[in-house]
């Protein structure tokens, strides 16, 4: 177990020396593990005690044609494994955020309108900017697509969410919809 500490630490340290200067932002106690692919470091912010698990794909890129682009992921966030976050103008993951494996978040979309042309060949369509609240959890296989959801919220496993979820609600389904919702007044979670 100590070994197996020392060498994270080593993996940890040895990352943010390669690559801590592409990024705009890489905490020092950031943990990016074996990532599958980066676009962008340089719009890229990673907090404080962020942990970023193997196989995952960041990207930062302007593909709409947006002045800025900034995904930022906030203090305590655990990304897992395999997923894929693509901002084209903006993506906030706050803080102590949970994403489960195979998590798909995105501010854009494939242009489809043209039947007479190949999606490949439509380019990127720039959706809403997707901010996710602190202490949320996103369940396995969920996407979030030009969408915000609010804070303390769970989205249950396989949910596509494609419209606005607000604080304290679970969510599920594809399209996803809010199923309980955390009164502040009774200090209790009601169905819906």
């Amino acid at each position: 177990m100590l070994v197996k500490r020392g060498l994270n630490f080593v993996c940890r340290k040895f990352f943010h020396l390669v690559n801590g200067k592409k990024f705009a932002f890489l905490a020092p106690t950031a943990n990016v593990q074996r990532l599958l692919r980066l676009d962008g470091a340089e719009n890229i912010r990673i907090e404080s005690n962020v942990v970023v698990q193997k196989q995952t794909w960041l990207a930062a890129v302007p593909l709409t044609g947006s002045k800025s682009c900034l995904l930022t992921i906030g203090k305590g966030s655990v990304i897992g494994h395999f997923n894929h976050i693509y901002a084209t103008k903006q993506i906030v993951i706050g803080e102590n955020v949970l994403t489960a494996d195979k998590v798909y978040i995105a501010d854009n979309s494939h242009k489809y309108e043209d039947v007479s042309a190949p999606i490949l060949e439509q380019g990127i369509k720039q959706l809403n900017p997707v901010y996710i609240g602190d202490g949320t959890w996103i369940g396995e296989n969920v996407c979030v697509i030009g969408a915000s959801i609010g804070k303390n919220c769970v989205i249950g496993a396989n949910s596509v969410v494609n419209t606005d979820i607000p604080d304290y609600c679970v969510a599920v389904g594809a399209p996803a919809r809010v199923i309980k919702k955390y009164s502040l007044q009774t200090k209790k979670w009601e169905k819906n």
